[in-house]
C-alpha cells in the first residue's frame, strides 16, 4: 500500500482551477521531486497533502490518514505528515531547542525532560546541537531553516513535505540545508519536495514529477527523466535542446 495516494485531485480558487486532476502514488522511503514553472500547482499540491488547503474533489490518503477536515483528524494527520516552508516561522523568543520542543510538548504532551532529549537528538541530525540554546536572530538563514526541519522531525513524521525550503537562502547557505535533506533521504525518510535545485533533484530524488498547467505532465525515475525528458515542455524547462 503506498504511503501517499492521490486520486483525481482537483483544487479551485474561485473560478481558477489550479489542480486539474492530479493522481500519484508514493511508496515508503521514496523521495519525490515536484518540478514545474511558477503557477503549475506544485505548492498547492503540497498544501493539500497537509490539509492546509481544502480540496475541491478527489481523494488523498497519506501516512495512513484519509483526508478529512475535522479538527481532530487534521491534528492526527499533522502528527504524521510534517511540512517545512520557505519561511522559517521560528518563535523569536524561544531558543533553537525550545522551538523544537514546542510541538511535542503541546501536541503530544511529551514531558519536558524527554522533549529536551528529543530536541537535542533532532538538532544533532541537522548538525546544530551546539546551537541548542541560541535564539533565532543569532542564527544564519541556513541554520534557521535547519532548526525548522528539526522542529518537524521532532514530531517523528512518516512523511516530510518541503516547499522550496532553499529559495530564500543565499547560495552558500543552500548547500547546508540540502545536505540535511540528503541525509534524511539516505535514512529512508519518505519525502516530497518542491524545489528549483535541479542537480539535487536529479541526484537525490528517486522519482521526479513534472507539473504543467495543473497536471502531472511527465513522471518517472529521476535518472531517466533528466537523462531523456520525453516532452517538449520538460525539455524546455530543463533548458535541453532536442537533437
Amino acid at each position: 500500500m503506498p504511503i501517499v495516494l492521490v486520486e483525481d485531485l482537483r483544487k479551485s480558487f474561485g473560478s481558477l482551477e489550479v489542480l486539474k486532476g492530479i493522481s500519484l502514488s508514493v511508496e515508503r522511503g521514496q523521495v519525490v521531486a515536484l518540478l514545474g514553472r511558477s503557477g503549475s500547482g506544485k505548492s498547492t499540491l503540497l498544501r493539500c497533502l497537509n490539509g492546509l488547503e481544502t480540496i475541491s474533489s478527489g481523494r488523498i490518503e497519506i501516512g495512513g490518514h484519509v483526508m478529512s477536515y475535522a479538527p481532530a483528524a487534521l491534528r492526527a494527520l499533522r502528527k504524521d505528515v510534517g511540512i517545512v516552508f520557505q519561511s522559517f516561522n521560528l518563535f523569536p523568543h524561544l531558543s533553537a531547542a525550545e522551538n523544537v520542543m514546542l510541538a511535542p510538548r503541546v501536541v503530544k504532551k511529551t514531558p519536558k525532560r524527554e522533549a529536551r532529549e528529543l530536541a537535542m537528538e533532532m538538532l544533532g541530525k541537522v548538525g546544530l546541537i551546539d546551537k541548542a540554546d541560541v535564539y533565532p536572530d543569532q542564527l544564519s538563514g541556513g541554520q534557521q531553516q535547519r532548526v525548522a526541519i528539526a522542529r518537524s522531525l521532532a514530531m517523528q513524521p512518516r512523511v516530510m513535505l518541503f516547499d522550496e525550503v532553499t529559495s530564500a537562502l543565499d547560495p552558500e547557505l543552500t548547500g547546508e540545508v540540502l545536505n540535511v535533506m540528503e541525509r534524511l533521504a539516505a535514512e529512508g525518510m519518505t519525502m516530497l519536495l518542491v524545489t528549483h535545485e535541479m542537480e539535487f533533484a536529479r541526484r537525490v530524488a528517486t522519482t521526479t514529477v513534472f507539473m504543467y498547467k495543473g497536471l502531472v505532465h511527465e513522471t518517472g525515475s529521476s535518472k531517466e527523466l533528466f537523462g531523456r525528458p520525453s516532452t517538449s515542455e520538460f525539455r524546455q524547462f530543463l533548458g535541453v535542446t532536442s537533437d
